[in-house]
């Protein structure tokens, strides 16, 4: 059972480590997205580039590429193996090897894991980062939010098992956006705005 599920975290790595956003924009012809706003791969600055249609192709890319080896592990091994190899995507993205280990903050990837695991858990998600979008107007803090309440409900679903691999996949996202909580505690981190000139002006990346 291990060596299955590390074979499948790898497979999942490798899967994640695909870099959707810099491929996107630049076969789109919109240059190396690296270059702009936050520097990373995800779809918020993907957004930065102008293109919307853009953003949301790589947001829906680096969600299928969260879901897709997590259902090809529970198809061949049970929730086990696929917890692995969508843990191995979620690393893939965050730390792709094929970009120096400099990739996106994983928000998306980490939906899609969700939706592939037990898609309620993906429900409860998009819930809790819309509540606190409205009342907040904060990506980052939506996001910190929801990883949060998801791990709490995956206890009260399945137990300490889920719930500490949920926590795990929360800590990471944590570190990802520890630039965003220290904007969160000084009060310096920008709100969601809705407006096309505003755009450059959220700085969490999926």
């Amino acid at each position: 059972m291990i060596e299955i599920a590390l074979l499948f975290f790898v497979i999942g790595y490798f899967f994640g480590s695909v870099p959707f956003g810099l491929l996107i924009t630049k076969l789109a012809g919109k240059g190396d997205v690296r270059d702009i706003g936050s520097g990373s791969i995800g779809a918020t600055n993907v957004l930065r580039t102008g293109s919307k249609k853009l953003a949301v192709a790589t947001l829906l890319a680096d969600l299928l590429k969260g879901a897709i080896p997590v259902l090809i592990g529970v198809y061949f091994g049970g929730m086990v193996i696929g917890a692995a190899a969508g843990f191995g995507a979620f690393i893939g993205h965050i730390f792709p090897i094929w970009l120096k280990f400099k990739g996106g903050k994983g928000v998306a990837t980490y939906l899609g894991v969700l939706f592939g695991l037990y898609w309620p858990l993906g429900i409860v998600f998009a819930v809790s980062w819309l509540v606190t979008a409205y009342f907040k107007r904060i990506s980052s803090l939506s996001a910190l939010v929801a990883v949060y309440v998801v791990a709490c409900f995956g206890y009260f679903l399945s137990g300490i098992y889920l719930a500490g691999y949920l926590a795990v996949l929360a800590a990471i996202i944590y570190y990802a956006h520890r630039e965003n909580i220290s904007r969160l505690i000084a009060k310096t981190e920008p709100k969601i705005s809705f407006g096309s000139s505003d755009k450059s002006k959220t700085p969490t990346d999926s």
